[in-house]
């Protein structure tokens, strides 16, 4: 009785979700311009900003889980990819190219923190406005609208290439791969963090995983997912790879992030009262996505990939 009780519970609460889902309005990828679209309608609105802070990413949570304040955890990944990726062993006035840079958090941290020159660049005009906002004269950064698919940068001008969470959003994979290391240097250090399907070779998706993966894709503008070993090929096959890469699954160091993104709004309802009640409407449209990839990262559906490599 209580087996089937409970199994009603879930079948009821798959449905709410679905119904939910297919209420909502999708952000189904189309072209660059859509996620240029997307992106401005979230900077624009401010309810990002407001419950999460200058860091759109997740964060990065020391083992055993502790109850954290997100917004550090975001900054603590920052610090954790720079030393994990080497980048804290460049030299001050370093030049570094941070693909996908969202309003400006991470690139702020690596100006400030390591001396780096940054240069951060976005697809969202709204992004790169509110980045160059948000950024005090003395930081060395700047901000500029750019494709990461056709970067109007120099071949091997930057001693670093960082970018967090872009890469889902990038139909052409290869060409994400080439045009980072294309400007990177000889010898310059890249790193990357990203969210990554598993790898279906000896399995395949099921029917369920199929959906959930469709969800994913469409809800939040992105293309395609690539796996972690996918986009390892992707940056061995590229004509400017010229060392070594590297990689690693951070889903246990991350994973935690989706419960807190929710969570934060339970914990700054002055946020809403302050953005206005249609910014309420807004944030629990997209809790169902969220629930979503926290239930994919802990079923291994999804994984958080970080890559590192040489130029």
């Amino acid at each position: 009785m209580k087996d089937n009780f409970l199994l009603i519970v879930v079948l009821i609460s798959i449905a709410a979700i679905v119904f939910l889902i297919w209420l909502l309005k999708g952000r189904k990828y189309e072209s660059s311009q859509s996620v240029a679209s997307s992106y401005d309608s979230w900077t624009n609105d401010f309810l990002l900003e407001k419950l999460w802070g200058e860091h759109i990413h997740l964060g990065f949570y020391k083992t055993p889980y502790k109850l954290n304040d997100f917004k550090k955890a975001k900054v603590e990944f920052v610090h954790e990819l720079v030393e994990w990726s080497g980048l804290n062993k460049l030299p001050k006035g370093s030049r570094i190219l941070d693909v996908g840079c969202g309003i400006g958090g991470s690139s702020r941290i690596l100006a400030r923190d390591y001396g780096f020159d940054v240069l951060g660049i976005s697809i969202s005009p709204s992004q790169i406005k509110r980045a160059t906002e948000l950024t005090p004269r003395d930081v060395n950064c700047k901000f500029v609208v750019m494709d990461a698919l056709d970067l109007k940068l120099s071949q091997g001008s930057f001693d670093g290439v960082w970018s967090v969470e872009a890469g889902p959003h990038m139909p052409d994979k290869q060409l994400f791969a080439d045009e980072m290391l294309r400007v990177l240097r000889p010898g310059g250090l890249l790193a990357i963090a990203d969210w990554n399907r598993r790898s279906v070779k000896g399995k395949p998706l099921s029917i369920f995983e199929r959906f959930i993966l469709n969800q994913l894709l469409n809800q939040w503008t992105h293309p395609e997912f690539s796996s972690i070993n996918g986009f390892k090929n992707n940056l061995l096959n590229s004509p400017y790879f010229g060392g070594s890469v590297e990689t690693s699954d951070w889903t246990k160091f991350t994973i935690h992030s989706w419960n807190d993104s929710i969570f934060e709004g339970f914990r700054r309802p002055g946020v809403f009262l302050k953005l206005g009640p249609n910014s309420l409407l807004k944030g629990l449209k997209e809790i169902p996505t969220i629930i979503m990839m926290r239930w994919a990262f802990a079923h291994g559906l999804m994984q958080f990939g970080v890559f590192k490599a040489r130029g």
